[in-house]
């Protein structure tokens, strides 16, 4: 027979919430992560932005290094996908498009990657706006990006992927 309580019907089918006692993990995992929250609890409010600044500077110092622009698809490490299919990917010439805006060459770099381009001042500002926020509680205007905004993104990542690969004038020039 099914159990019931006040409110539902008795129904001989149900038989009730199952309920779960919770398990302690004690386990290395469970120490890592208490670790780790604790160390973001004691945090500054400055840390984590200036972590996220570093780890943006050491990828640019990188691609200034290394000069992206010299090597060709075939050259380790590489895109799998052109490797293996002579198409470019949704990624493909993202890294030396930064590295031709790390030099301000726009022209170069919207031909690299139009779509990166068009997205880095918008996550530049976020960038911003979230360290203004997290280090002096003074809040910046964002953009509001809604759903809608987004499957616009990816549908206009989605064509421009489509476009750079048709090997006809003059879509060749956005292959890279």
């Amino acid at each position: 027979m099914g159990q019931s309580w006040p409110g539902q019907p008795a129904d001989p089918r149900f038989v009730g919430p199952i309920t779960y006692a919770p398990v302690a993990d004690h386990g290395p995992r469970a120490r890592t992560g208490g670790f780790f929250a604790r160390l973001a609890a004691r945090a500054p409010s400055w840390s984590a932005p200036l972590a996220i600044a570093a780890c943006f500077a050491g990828v640019a110092s990188w691609v200034l290094i290394t000069d992206p622009t010299d090597s060709k698809a075939t050259d380790m490490p590489s895109c799998l996908v052109k490797l293996t299919t002579g198409l470019d990917c949704p990624g493909c010439g993202g890294t030396r498009a930064f590295y031709y805006l790390l030099h301000g060459n726009l022209p170069q770099a919207v031909r690299h990657h139009a779509i990166a381009v068009l997205a880095a001042p918008v996550l530049v500002w976020l960038y911003v706006a979230w360290s203004v926020r997290k280090i002096t509680g003074r809040r910046l205007p964002v953009p509001q990006l809604g759903g809608r905004t987004m499957v616009a993104f990816l549908i206009a990542w989605a064509v421009f992927m489509v476009v750079r690969n048709i090997p006809v004038e003059p879509f060749t020039y956005l292959y890279v």
